[in-house]
């Protein structure tokens, strides 16, 4: 069964490579799903995951200079304490602590799939209206507020289903920041994951929702798998790759919903 975790790595690190979606988006359903990981520990083991392969994604793209560390600030500043909150919630008042929270794991998380494929689909058509609407000159200290509250919002989302980092955080920046060029934009979001990710796994391990034998064999697998899937990625159409992506993504969530 670890080498069965080790493909299913593999498989969701070269998808993430080969799209740039996140891996809570795949990870986290089809460890549920398939291999059958109750969902609090699927949810826990997967936000290390994150942290961990999304680090390497950060010192690459820090190098490149396509991070906006005054955007990753602000939203941090919403979605860290939006997670410990959330977590201390679940914890105390869910019952049965963040075992007993599995249905709400389930539905958020069904929701977050469903968000991620619209996000994906109509990422292009977004990022048009806003620069159509909103790419004059924005308001500096509005602008600000609404990042931190974009933050707060991932935050909850990511800390109870593990999604919503990636494909939703890129869409909410090219809304507040239309002019900014989307690899900017990827890399922003990318660097905000890894606090935000490890902040919330290490809020589950606290709560006793990791599995570091699981952690470590998705590892093995997703490293290389990520390698792969960037190499190749200039080969695949996007066009092609992104609403096979998003269906399978919408029956995943729907399946989940309706668990």
């Amino acid at each position: 069964m670890d080498f069965a975790y080790t493909i299913a790595g593999f498989a969701v690190g070269a998808i993430v490579g080969l799209t740039g979606v996140g891996g809570g988006s795949l990870m986290t359903p089809l460890l549920v799903l398939l291999f059958g990981i109750h969902p609090s520990v699927a949810v826990g083991t997967d936000l290390l995951y994150a942290a961990i392969t999304k680090a390497g994604g950060t010192l690459a793209h820090g190098l490149k200079g396509t991070v906006d560390w005054k955007i990753t600030r602000l939203l941090a500043t919403g979605s860290i304490p939006a997670a410990t909150i959330t977590l201390i919630l679940v914890g105390r008042y869910a019952p049965g602590g963040i075992e007993g929270a599995a249905s709400l794991i389930k539905v958020a998380l069904g929701i977050a799939l469903v968000l991620t494929a619209v996000a994906l689909i109509f990422r292009k058509r977004i990022q048009a209206f806003a620069l159509a609407r909103f790419g004059g000159e924005p308001d500096p200290a509005r602008t600000a507020r609404l990042t931190i509250l974009t933050g707060a919002i991932l935050g909850v989302l990511v800390s109870i289903s593990s999604v919503g980092a990636g494909a939703l955080g890129v869409t909410a920046l090219f809304f507040l920041y239309p002019t900014m060029p989307a690899l900017r934009i990827v890399g922003s979001d990318i660097a905000h994951a890894v606090p935000l990710t490890a902040v919330a796994g290490v809020g589950h391990w606290m709560l006793g929702s990791v599995d570091w034998l699981l952690l470590g064999s998705l590892l093995v697998g997703s490293l290389p798998g990520i390698w792969l899937g960037s190499h190749i990625s200039t080969k695949v159409p996007d066009h092609f790759l992104r609403p096979i992506l998003a269906t399978m993504l919408v029956l995943v969530g729907a399946k989940l919903i309706a668990h």
